[in-house]
């Protein structure tokens, strides 16, 4: 029996983010709904059981992820309008992630804290909310970020209740000088290494692509399993100034890697998404599109537009989602 030689996700993707990835691409914008037996089948393109993937659905719909609706003895899903926005503005996120390191004005944002044994549970809060907003322990009370988070910082400490801390910026952090400095807290060894395996692992799509070898099954596959494994790193990744990266950061192969494959692997896997859909309803199918680089600078770019004219999220999506399928058709 042929193996398939794309590669597939090593750890494999839970239900409910493959359908929230596969929404989120191809369904953004429609009132519509799917009915369940083509989400099952989209599902079932990645190995996820029936029943599986009819427990990830009844779970995004408990979540308010999914909005429900009932035809005879059809039930069909969508998305809340609601998340017209944040599916825009987290794809651009994910497709521009990379594409530049930020520049440094050479500062640092320090925070220093003393919390009691006894508001150990404090202290791990803290901690946890530093690391979402990619400060990095410069010691076990001193934590540092290249980044201006002052702002961000204090709302922490306020959320906390917590008194005991000082923020401050500064070109120079109080023994912060040996082992390479402030930015030895960032440890990019083993984000290097991810980098790396995601590049190794999807580089031999970009032979398969230039010599055709790709079906539009295969497609859909690949290009959600590589959304799904990059969007971590713009979680992950704390972003450093361009002047505090190792020379050859291996984020630059990663980057060109992902966004060439998943912008040329969009039409194909729109077709495949189209066809399971079909198998369900095939004046639906025909309603089916894919994101790409270039399409969601545009949504993006209107988005920020209607923020800027005062219109409410429902309007402003309406007139994104108009001006999509403006293009579309």
């Amino acid at each position: 029996m042929a193996t398939d030689p794309l590669p597939r996700s090593q750890e494999g993707a839970e239900p409910q983010l493959l359908l929230t990835s596969l929404l989120g691409d191809f369904w953004y914008w429609r009132d519509e709904h799917i009915p369940s037996a083509a989400l099952v089948r989209l599902l079932g393109e990645f190995d996820i059981t029936p029943a599986s993937a009819r427990a990830a659905i009844r779970r995004l719909a408990a979540r308010g992820l999914l909005t429900v609706s009932r035809s005879g003895r059809t039930t069909a899903y969508g998305i809340p309008a609601r998340t017209s926005e944040v599916i825009i503005e987290r794809t651009h996120r994910m497709l521009t992630f990379g594409t530049t390191a930020p520049d440094w004005d050479g500062q640092w944002t320090v925070v220093a804290f003393s919390v009691p044994e006894q508001d150990r549970g404090v202290r791990t809060a803290l901690r946890s909310q530093l690391r979402v907003l990619r400060f990095a322990a410069l010691y076990d009370g001193v934590w540092v970020s290249p980044h201006d988070l002052a702002e961000a910082a204090h709302g922490v400490l306020d959320e906390l209740g917590l008194r005991s801390a000082t923020i401050f910026r500064a070109t120079e952090v109080p023994g912060g000088t040996a082992e390479g400095g402030p930015v030895a807290a960032f440890d990019l060894g083993p984000l290097a290494e991810e980098y790396e395996r995601f590049a190794e692992r999807y580089e031999p799509v970009l032979t398969n692509l230039e010599d055709g070898m790709i079906s539009p099954a295969q497609a859909l596959r690949t290009r959600t399993e590589l959304r799904v494994d990059w969007r971590r790193f713009p979680e992950t990744d704390p972003d450093l100034p361009a002047a505090l990266l190792p020379p050859g950061w291996a984020r630059d192969r990663a980057q060109k890697v992902f966004l060439h494959i998943y912008d040329r692997l969009g039409p194909l896997a729109e077709l495949r998404f189209r066809q399971l859909l079909a198998t369900a309803d095939p004046a639906l199918a025909e309603l089916a599109s894919h994101h790409d680089s270039a399409k969601v600078a545009a949504l993006f770019a209107e988005l920020g537009g209607r923020r800027a004219a005062g219109d409410t999220p429902l309007e402003r999506a309406t007139a994104a989602r108009r001006l999509e399928e403006a293009r579309h058709n």
